[in-house]
């Protein structure tokens, strides 16, 4: 007789994160929709803040998570969680989701499975510990587990604004060292390389999609930001206001202007490939991108995939 817990994702509180996505209320009408128990917590500041806000929504330990803009597959809330030991019982799990905008699949936006007892003990961003890890990110606890499969799409592009502001956040991201700012000499080496091929694409892909410039010029400016402007304190990109201000010093202009002036830096101090691909291209790299992805088990961790694939 198996000893493997198991818990239906259909009898666990499901919270619809929002804050100002300008679809959120629409998104919410179909997520009620295909999942009636779901509740909402929305307009809390902070990311620290409003994931605990979620979990005094939950009436269940474990609860599951969909961000504001997320459209999630309807067949997750089918399954079931599998815990063949107390380390799967306490993990906070991430799914991939694939991105409207440049076809990436991986965890930014994807739905999460989370304990409230992670979630109250848990600081990070706006209330940081210190630790530099946390100070933009959840990742790096050691039971925070990106999982492997994609159960749903995430739409950071509803306006130019929200397509620029999710640009620049992983223009960022993708090229800190462990949570910190990592040195120029040295840049590309220090960054893991999946994360520098996602920062790759941000980088080039997506006209196609609305307002997709203003996330290739977005994730531009993360970079450059982060690592070609001294003065900049990155922890600002967890800071909503702080990135509105930055982005009303360029709104009004040409996007596809500023992105290769800031392109033609990017590869000159620091090598990257800048390509920017026109909507044909851009469509037809998705395509050929995410054609051939297939899901391997709910409950398959993405590092076990990893590790099989490189031979680890």
């Amino acid at each position: 007789m198996s000893n493997v817990k198991k818990l239906w994702l259909a009898d666990l509180d499901c919270i619809y994160l929002t804050y100002d996505e300008p679809k959120k209320d629409e998104f919410w009408v179909k997520i009620k929709n295909m999942i009636p128990w779901a509740k909402r917590v929305d307009g809390v500041k902070g990311s620290d803040a409003a994931h605990k806000a979620a979990a005094a929504a939950s009436t269940t330990e474990r609860f599951t998570l969909i961000d504001g803009d997320h459209l999630p597959d309807p067949a997750f809330f089918d399954l079931a969680l599998e815990f063949p030991t107390v380390e799967y019982e306490r993990a906070v799990m991430r799914w991939r989701a694939k991105n409207a905008v440049n076809g990436l699949m991986y965890g930014n936006g994807g739905i999460s499975s989370w304990t409230r007892t992670f979630v109250n003990n848990m600081r990070t961003h706006e209330n940081t510990d210190g630790t530099t890890e946390n100070d933009v990110e959840f990742c790096f606890y050691p039971d925070y587990w990106a999982m492997y499969d994609c159960y749903g799409v995430t739409y950071p592009n509803a306006s130019p604004f929200h397509a620029w502001r999710a640009g620049f956040r992983e223009g960022v991201k993708m090229c800190l060292d462990r949570g910190g700012k990592p040195p120029m000499d040295g840049f590309k080496s220090r960054i893991h390389h999946r994360n520098l091929d996602n920062l790759t694409i941000w980088h080039n892909v997506g006209r196609d999609a609305e307002n997709g410039i203003w996330a290739i010029l977005g994730a531009r400016m993360g970079t450059y930001m982060l690592m070609l402007n001294p003065t900049w304190d990155h922890k600002e990109v967890q800071d909503f206001d702080c990135l509105k201000a930055i982005y009303a010093t360029i709104d009004g202009q040409t996007p596809e202007v500023l992105a290769g002036r800031i392109g033609t830096e990017l590869a000159e101090q620091l090598d990257l490939p800048m390509i920017m691909l026109q909507e044909e291209e851009s469509k037809f790299f998705k395509h050929h991108y995410t054609s051939y992805w297939f899901n391997e088990g709910l409950m398959i961790k993405e590092i076990d995939v990893i590790r099989r694939q490189e031979g680890w």
